[in-house]
């Protein structure tokens, strides 16, 4: 699989996909989680994102079930230094919080991030990560402490690279800044909701943060900032008829791109999410896909999306700019 670099020249080598193990151990079972790892790392891929809450919404879960199958999978396995593992912290839940999630979210306090490190440690089987996000932003921390204490943890050797998943982009700006002026190690990773379709303005998704045109312009201009992108493919709602599209892309335009899209993918020979996936990966700036997959077929069909060449011609027409509403 081609190669990239996280967080710009220097970063860290990773696989053009990251693999997404947000539901290993939940709604996919262990057997099928380890058989899509092992032909995800057969076929090239090294970069895996998981985190320290993955999937605690599902009945009965608690938020550690990703990353207990990722950790016995490594041991099994025996390839922990042949991966990328990125896992995150700050939207578990804290029972001292209340019953509810994600208002209960653990957030980014100094201690939170020192005890979310430890406990995800353990639970991979590792004595490092080689990415750790700050999940979703914490109004009642502040920034300082947060960077401060995401910087230590390079210095330690915990962590190899640090982002932030969830954040505006105003709320990155900020982060990069002040670790620049404390000579603190800076968020080289964001990580946002974002697909081929755009959500109309304003729209809610919770605590998901979407990309905005002011973040794609400021990952543009800054070389040691790479953008990832989850929720890529809406559940398969591009390919799905069972699947209807979220509410929040209910906007003028929307069905006009669905129609491009499915020409465009209909002239080539390939999917919609594949052709969803290598736009993604060939724009400007690239976004690097993070994909979830709930069986071996569906790895597939985004593996080949990498070697998947979109011309100019196609690129523009893909490109057309949504109507203001």
């Amino acid at each position: 699989m081609r190669r990239t670099e996280l967080g710009g020249a220097g970063g860290l080598p990773v696989s053009a996909l990251c693999l997404g193990a947000l539901p290993f151990g939940t709604t996919v079972d262990e057997t099928t989680a380890y058989e899509i790892l092992d032909r995800f790392v057969e076929a090239g891929g090294t970069f895996i994102d998981t985190s320290n809450n993955y999937a605690c919404w599902v009945e009965g879960a608690t938020g550690d079930e990703s990353e207990l199958v990722l950790g016995r999978w490594l041991a099994t396995r025996k390839i922990r230094d042949q991966v990328v593992l990125a896992t995150k912290v700050g939207a578990r839940p804290s029972p001292e919080r209340g019953a509810a999630w994600p208002r209960n979210s653990e957030g980014l306090a100094a201690r939170t991030v020192r005890a979310g490190i430890e406990g995800s440690l353990r639970r991979l089987g590792t004595d490092h990560v080689d990415l750790y996000y700050a999940h979703i932003a914490d109004d009642g921390t502040p920034l300082e402490e947060t960077v401060t204490a995401f910087s230590a943890l390079v210095t330690e050797g915990r962590a190899r690279m640090v982002g932030c998943s969830n954040h505006p982009v105003g709320l990155l700006r900020r982060a990069r800044s002040l670790a620049a002026d404390r000579g603190l190690t800076p968020y080289r990773v964001i990580q946002q909701r974002h697909t081929y379709l755009r959500p109309r303005p304003g729209a809610e998704f919770g605590v998901q943060e979407y990309v905005t045109d002011d973040l794609l312009d400021y990952v543009a201009d800054r070389p040691d900032l790479s953008l990832l992108a989850y929720s890529v493919l809406l559940s398969g709602a591009y390919t799905r008829p069972d699947r209807a599209l979220p509410e929040q892309y209910d906007r003028p335009g929307t069905a006009q791109r669905l129609t491009v899209l499915r020409e465009v993918a209909a002239e080539i020979g390939a999917t919609p999410n594949q052709v969803v996936l290598s736009w993604l990966l060939h724009g400007e700036p690239p976004v690097m896909p993070v994909i979830g997959v709930s069986s071996v077929g569906q790895l597939q069909e985004c593996l080949a999306a990498v070697d998947l060449h979109l011309d100019r011609r196609l690129r523009e027409r893909l490109d057309l700019r949504l109507p203001h509403p």
